[in-house]
């Protein structure tokens, strides 16, 4: 009865008194204002802001967007039509500039390996790194360590780099190790810059071999001086060298040595007490053309042939005064872009990294765990698991990098040295040097910005996109 007599009161009541779970509360009116705090007539903002207070407040950053994006683009594409000087009109010579300049063509072919590779490369060591990091035990401390050159800036970074890619090996750390691993397989010279005088008996033999003037017979000690390594460059073992034994059985002895003493007073052709032996000089011994006994110089520079040496030339062959390996030219034409692109990597695979990381922790265990009991092995799991569900974290990192690239300068004009720095030039490096210096052409620097913009619009627009479905989901 108390429940129809209320329902019966409210019909009674009119529209705008009706009750509202048990409060009557006034309706609104056909046509009346709308609700406070709605967009309506009244001039507030969603949040019920007057949008004329909210335009104020943002009118400041709009002025500095104004001043510091939207007129130098406007500007830059007004620039870009006009001649060196900028007095005279040049319609589009300047963007025929951007495809007939061999230099400029070769920075647009940089940019596209750029952002082709850096990124690609970047992002998968990033995933890598962020699923292996999650298995190990220190892997907090793993993450800190490859996201740490995120703290160094670009300058420092390309200075590190110049050095690490050093040509001279006792700097460069890369061709330090790189000459390390083909001197572990191949044999080094160990007196690249080592010559007879011509008081000594020995003769050049073409092709950087030295064979001595007579022939050489058992019982009569050989002598092979030699000048030109300095003492600092002799191996470390080396001892004073000293006259050979009498060979035994017809064999042939002599002495190798550096014909050289410190602080001078020494005599050519005579072995004094201060001069070393050329430890692991190799000799040869030659008869008709072919070699019929070797050898090789002990740590006092004394060596034994067989008697098969007896009635031989003897020669030096010339792997002895090889230059040695010095390893890759890193900063040469051929691979400075990739070089540049590996210190790149360096610095950003920590960035994706962390990000990748994050988007992991995101992930449902359960559907990983599920697909290991259904019998799906890790990398099953990974491939059609895991990254299908990063995808959008991926898709992020990508196109945040992608962007970052397409403007990279910092990194190839302090790495690449003067004489390759042509072959690394990119856009952004390009516009600096076409906008600046004595023969500056700001038409031709102003049509490489509008180019750069248009590469970036692009990727920026796919961004936006991206974010807006991920927003609707």
């Amino acid at each position: 009865m108390t429940t129809a007599a209320a329902g019966g009161a409210d019909e009674a009541l009119p529209a705008d008194r009706q009750r509202s779970g048990g409060t009557s509360v006034p309706a609104p009116r056909k046509g009346g204002p709308a609700p406070s705090g709605s967009p309506g007539r009244t001039g507030r903002s969603v949040t019920g802001t007057r949008r004329l207070i909210a335009a104020l407040f943002l009118l400041p950053a709009l002025v500095l967007l104004g001043a510091l994006v939207v007129y130098p683009i406007v500007y830059s594409v007004y620039r870009s039509f006009f001649d060196q000087a900028g007095t005279g009109f040049a319609g589009i010579d300047n963007y025929r500039t951007l495809f007939s300049d061999d230099t400029i063509r070769t920075a647009v072919k940089n940019n596209a390996i750029w952002v082709v590779f850096a990124p690609t490369v970047a992002t998968a060591l990033g995933l890598i790194f962020a699923v292996l990091t999650e298995r190990v035990r220190w892997g907090t401390a793993f993450k800190l360590i490859v996201f740490m050159p995120m703290a160094i800036s670009m300058l420092a970074a390309g200075i590190i780099f110049r050095l690490v890619y050093d040509q001279a090996p006792e700097r460069g750390v890369a061709n330090a190790v790189w000459v390390g691993v083909h001197d572990t397989f191949a044999e080094s010279s160990g007196f690249p810059k080592a010559h007879p005088l011509p008081v000594h008996p020995l003769k050049a033999a073409g092709g950087g071999a030295f064979v001595t003037k007579t022939v050489v017979h058992a019982g009569q000690p050989v002598q092979l001086p030699l000048v030109g390594v300095l003492p600092a460059k002799m191996p470390g073992d080396a001892k004073p060298a000293k006259a050979p034994a009498a060979g035994e059985d017809g064999a042939v002895t002599g002495t190798a040595w550096l014909d050289f003493t410190k602080g001078g007073g020494g005599k050519p052709n005579v072995i004094d007490a201060k001069e070393l032996g050329l430890k692991g000089l190799k000799v040869e011994a030659v008869k008709d053309g072919a070699v019929v006994a070797t050898a090789k110089a002990g740590a006092d520079g004394t060596f034994t042939l067989p008697a098969s040496a007896d009635g031989a030339e003897l020669r030096l062959p010339a792997s002895n005064f090889k230059e040695p390996y010095n390893g890759v030219d890193w900063l040469g034409p051929t691979l400075v872009t990739p070089g540049i692109i590996g210190s790149y990597v360096w610095m950003w695979a920590g960035f994706a990294m962390v990000l990748i990381a994050a988007g992991l922790a995101g992930l449902p265990r359960e559907l990983l765990e599920a697909a290991r009991v259904d019998g799906a092995n890790e990398w099953q799991v990974f491939r059609r698991i895991t990254v299908p569900m990063l995808a959008p974290v991926l898709a992020v990192v990508l196109v945040t990098l992608m962007i970052n690239v397409l403007k990279v300068f910092d990194l190839v004009f302090i790495i690449a040295p003067g004489s390759s720095q042509d072959d690394a030039n990119v856009l952004a490096l390009q516009l600096y040097r076409s906008s600046f210096g004595t023969d500056a052409d700001l038409g031709v620097g102003s049509a490489i910005a509008v180019l750069l913009l248009l590469l970036v619009i692009p990727v920026m627009l796919f961004n936006i996109r991206r974010i807006r479905k991920e927003g609707r989901r």
